[in-house]
């Protein structure tokens, strides 16, 4: 039967494709028109077939199996970490983290202020009541750390007769990141407090005391590939620092653990995990690992803070599981998704109950932990796979042709790279060629933040602390959403509520979709919109606008209708009402001829024409 049926379809070649293609375009640009150029540099063209993964290297293996690409593992499991902050309180940490041990959670995480230290009676507190022997604990904010933490941990660990080979942690000591994000070197001899760190795990097979905090790059607006090649030039780093030391590559590998963010492109998130995985197995094969188990990479993911908004919280719902989706695909070791209020609060129960449950929901009813790198064979993801790899793996050859990432840290290399990207994110934004759900595209017009929450989140931002006397630049954390936001939160603070009226008249079709992007176009900077559904005359349209109050009217009909139409609203309004035109109609000059100097469209850069109207208006 099924023979019979593929013989009713025979096999069509790409050639026959593209013929069938380029006639569909009927002399339109093929590139242009359909092949997406990520923000990465990576060409993604409109279809992929089998005959592309004749192509790839990487192809062939098993779960397993050198270079790891489809996995370190025999199965999809991860552990489902939260993280609770103890810098404040041991005792509510705790309180907290036990909690979330009962209900689904296997990894713990703790915020500590690594350059206080912790000692053996305080990391108790902490500690309490969480067994040992099946939770994995890490610890973050050690990137400056004494191995005062590890000492504590393991007093407490022996105490409460937690076996050696069964303990499983890890500690983010991390000085590279202090130095990128700071400017400076956490210590005056971290090379020292490595050498003790790794001292004092010798005989604990199952913890890491170095983190790469990959996510750092994220951060600060990187692209996938550029936060992927880093995080390799950085963890190579660390590989040459402790052989130097003279660990062995084995051992020294077996210490290191990567946590990388996971942005919203959903396919290239997947390529990136599975290329990590194959380039860090290649990097310290060459240093000389040979045991199987050190060639593994241990990757945490966790949702990126780069994606998340104040404004529209909840979105950041729907970013955290479709984030959360692509690191349990891709096949991560661990992964936390960040509650909704993250950026904006401390996250209360009901935040953090829904972030853990978005994991326990992809392994309970969507049995994502149970298929083994579901992405083997696409052809699609394999060829992103690929791509990925080589690009990145450009940016690792760059940084050790700098002899290395200190270097490539104090030649600004690294930060040259990175702000290139994020300029060009933040003007992809700023034109919605990316979209920032509920910021920067279809906003809620009704909603008004809580001044004493967003004061600071919105118009200072998300900083690293920086050194008084910086060896290098360091790079800046921001989020994407800020300009927005703060651009929002100014409406609102500034006493006035700025209206725009609609005023939609002539062909329906074309009045009724200029309004509704207009409204959405000024309710992003808060802007109270008012929408109509057609004036029978322009004089009524006008009447109702300066009845209504408007500071804005914005003229939403078809091109053909504008040439006449708008110079006749012009003289209708008031001296002080803004005239804007919704669109860029063929009749544009002869209207800025007439005086008619506002235009919006898909064209427009969102953010700047937004300044401007509120600088018209008065707001600062």
């Amino acid at each position: 039967m099924a023979e019979k049926l593929f013989s009713e379809f025979p096999p069509i070649s790409t050639q026959q494709w593209e013929e069938v293609i380029n006639k569909d375009l009927k002399g339109a640009d093929y590139e242009k028109r359909l092949v997406w150029k990520t923000m990465e540099g990576v060409s993604v063209r409109p279809y992929y077939r089998a005959e592309d993964l004749k192509k790839l290297n990487h192809p062939g293996t098993s779960p397993g199996q050198f270079p790891f690409v489809r996995g370190t593992k025999g199965d999809n499991n991860w552990l489902v970490r939260q993280g609770y902050c103890a810098w404040e309180s041991f005792t509510k940490a705790n309180e907290q983290a036990v909690d979330g041990l009962m209900k689904g959670v296997d990894s713990v995480s703790f915020c500590i202020d690594g350059k206080r230290g912790i000692t053996p009676e305080k990391m108790s507190i902490l500690l309490k009541g969480i067994d040992l022997s099946v939770t994995e604990v890490n610890f973050e904010g050690c990137s400056c750390a004494s191995a005062e933490i590890i000492e504590s941990f393991l007093k407490v660990a022996s105490d409460n007769g937690a076996n050696r080979e069964s303990l499983r942690a890890s500690f983010d000591f991390d000085p590279l990141r202090y130095l990128t994000t700071t400017g400076a070197y956490c210590c005056s001899d971290f090379k020292t407090t490595l050498k003790s760190c790794m001292t004092l795990v010798k005989d604990y097979p199952g913890i890491r005391v170095i983190g790469v905090e990959a996510y750092m790059f994220n951060d600060a607006g990187s692209t996938i590939v550029q936060e992927l090649g880093f995080a390799m030039g950085a963890g190579s780093e660390y590989m040459n620092l402790l052989t130097e030391m003279g660990y062995s590559a084995n051992e020294a590998a077996s210490r290191i653990k990567f946590t990388f963010a996971v942005s919203s492109s959903y396919f290239m998130e997947i390529a990136k995990f599975r290329s990590a995985r194959m380039l860090w197995a290649n990097i310290v094969k060459e240093y000389g690992a040979n045991d199987e188990s050190a060639q593994k990479i241990n990757i945490h993911a966790v949702t990126s803070q780069w994606n998340m908004t104040v404004y529209d919280p909840y979105v950041n719902l729907l970013r955290g599981t479709t984030e959360a989706m692509s690191a349990a695909l891709a096949g991560v070791d661990s992964l936390e998704v960040l509650p909704f209020d993250y950026t904006f609060r401390e996250p209360a129960t009901f935040s953090n109950r829904i972030a853990r449950n978005t994991q326990i929901i992809l392994k309970e009813e969507s049995y994502f932990d149970k298929v083994n790198d579901p992405a083997a064979g696409s052809y699609y993801i394999e060829t992103l796979t690929s791509s990925v790899s080589e690009e990145a793996w450009k940016l690792f050859k760059n940084i050790e042709e700098r002899g290395g990432y200190i270097n490539a840290l104090k030649d600004s290399y690294v930060q040259g790279e990175i702000k290139a990207a994020s300029a060009k994110r933040d003007n992809n934004i700023a034109t919605r060629r990316e979209i920032l759900l509920g910021t920067n595209q279809y906003p809620n017009f009704n909603e008004v933040a809580d001044k004493d929450v967003a004061y600071d989140v919105v118009t200072r931002g998300a900083k690293w602390e920086k050194s008084d006397t910086p060896v290098v630049e360091p790079i800046e954390k921001y989020r994407g959403a800020q300009a927005f936001e703060a651009l929002r939160f100014a409406t609102e603070t500034s006493g006035k509520t700025p209206k725009a009226f609609m005023l939609t008249f002539g062909n329906l079709a074309f009045c009724r979709a200029r309004a509704q992007f207009s409204c959405n176009f000024f309710a992003v900077a808060g802007f109270d919109v008012i929408d109509n559904n057609r004036f029978a005359t322009l004089e009524e349209g006008v009447k109702a606008a300066q009845e209504a109050g408007a500071d804005i009217i914005v003229a939403c009909s078809s091109d053909e209708e504008y040439a006449t139409a708008v110079p006749q609203i012009k003289n209708l309004c008031s001296g002080n009402t803004i005239l804007v035109v919704a669109g860029e109609p063929a009749c544009k000059d002869d209207l800025i001829a007439a005086g008619v100097t506002n235009f919006i469209s898909v064209k427009s850069n969102v953010l700047e024409t937004l300044k401007k109207y509120q600088t018209l208006l008065g707001i600062k």
